[in-house]
């Protein structure tokens, strides 16, 4: 079987920056949108060579806001991507998508280039609360566009919400998921407000009317019980989907795929190496059109750093770690591991089905923690004994290609 890869491209504008945002986003930047689009083509075009050893079975545009990008930018962007990438026809194809930069005929040209799949950012259903986080858009908003998704031909429609928003209720919180649920989507995110340094938030993380950690974690366990009594299944520590709707994108990530990214700020995990772009959407486009490397940080990935990947992403979804899949990536027991997760066991933080390890819903609560516990006992697993694999690194930074071989697969051919 040919290797698979994702593709994420990111794009940094919006209309407006959210008073919880810390992704890199940018706005009243609108000039510069033409000139990023060509880097952008510019960087696919040049990294052909690297697509086409693989199948690329995801692609997902995030951001920013890419519906504030442009329909028409987005559609180039994946005609690129079907001529320069062996795109698979049955690939699942993202783009998110704001309630107040989206119509019904962008979804209709995007669903007949080949998106399949809609991310929208609905976060509450409280009005105020929108308000006060900068969210452009109101409820009512929410429900019209994934009614014009539905229209436009979107079977898979994902919605994120976030919990612990200043002045949330428990009660906002249950109507929020219980008016999500009406509009029946396949997939919801369930996000716990994370106030980072720089945010508009941060000077009010202290503030009486942010919801406590009790609070939160009340929320939480609430969106899990009432997710699942629902129909969705939890499969990661924040993401819950109906039966085959789990994102083949975001589980690359946590399962240790490949993935390529492009645009500023981007990450790309691809043949033992993990880079990241220049987070500055000026310097990006720059190096990209002179001709010059856009990349900020690059490193060789070990085996012992693959299998310590494995335990902090593997715990972070619900199918969890096992010990024979551990031994397979670096050859060292769990034997000290193994006693920490016992005992968390015992607390009801994890459970145990045959030879799989993985948290509860209380167990995510702490999983931050529990999983540096676990990570840090496994090193000293290692440091106790003398092995004969020596740790690789230090090795020059390059790109490694794979030789192309003919497989029953569908791919895109040409532009629609």
């Amino acid at each position: 079987m040919e290797k698979r890869l994702g593709i994420y491209i990111h794009i940094p504008f919006c209309a407006g920056k959210c008073a919880y945002c810390d992704f890199y986003s940018l706005v009243g930047r609108e000039n510069m949108i033409p000139r990023y689009q060509k880097a952008l083509l510019t960087h696919i075009r040049e990294a052909s060579s690297q697509m086409q050893g693989y199948l690329t079975d995801s692609i997902y545009i995030g951001g920013g806001t890419p519906s504030f990008y442009g329909a028409g930018r987005l559609i180039e962007l994946m005609n690129a991507l079907k001529k320069y990438g062996r795109v698979m026809v049955d690939g699942e194809f993202t783009v998110e998508v704001n309630p107040d930069s989206i119509t019904l005929q962008d979804m209709v040209r995007l669903r007949r280039t080949g998106f399949n799949r809609l991310s929208i950012g609905a976060q509450s259903a409280n009005d105020g609360i929108l308000k006060s986080i900068g969210r452009l858009h109101n409820w009512e908003k929410v429900e019209e566009t994934v009614l014009s998704a539905r229209k436009a031909g979107f079977e898979n429609v994902s919605l994120d919400l976030i919990y612990g928003l200043p002045s949330q209720t428990r009660e906002d919180w249950a109507d929020t998921l219980s008016r999500a649920m009406a509009l029946k989507p396949e997939h919801i995110s369930a996000y716990g407000l994370k106030i980072e340094e720089g945010t508009a938030l941060y000077p009010y993380k202290d503030s009486p009317f942010i919801p406590d950690d009790d609070l939160q974690a009340d929320m939480y366990l609430f969106a899990v019980d009432a997710l699942s009594r629902n129909g969705y299944r939890q499969y990661e520590v924040s993401n819950f989907a109906r039966q085959g709707f789990a994102s083949v994108h975001n589980l690359k990530y946590w399962q240790m795929g490949e993935y390529m990214g492009f645009g500023a700020a981007a990450h790309s995990c691809v043949s033992g190496q993990r880079y990241s772009c220049i987070a500055d959407m000026e310097l990006y486009t720059d190096n990209i059109m002179g001709g010059r490397s856009v990349v900020d940080h690059a490193e060789s990935i070990t085996d012992f750093e693959r299998a310590g990947e494995y335990l902090m992403l593997g715990l972070r979804t619900t199918h969890g770690i096992s010990e024979e899949e551990y031994y397979g990536i670096f050859p060292c027991k769990l034997d000290m591991a193994r006693e920490i997760m016992e005992d968390y066991v015992k607390r009801g933080w994890m459970e145990k089905n045959g030879d799989r390890w993985r948290f509860t819903p209380r167990g995510f609560l702490l999983s931050n923690t529990l999983i540096g516990e676990i990570l840090d006992a496994q090193t000293k697993q290692r440091m106790s004994i003398v092995s004969p694999w020596k740790q690789e690194g230090g090795e020059e930074y390059q790109f490694s290609l794979f030789s192309k071989r003919p497989g029953e697969v569908q791919l895109f051919q040409g532009i629609t």
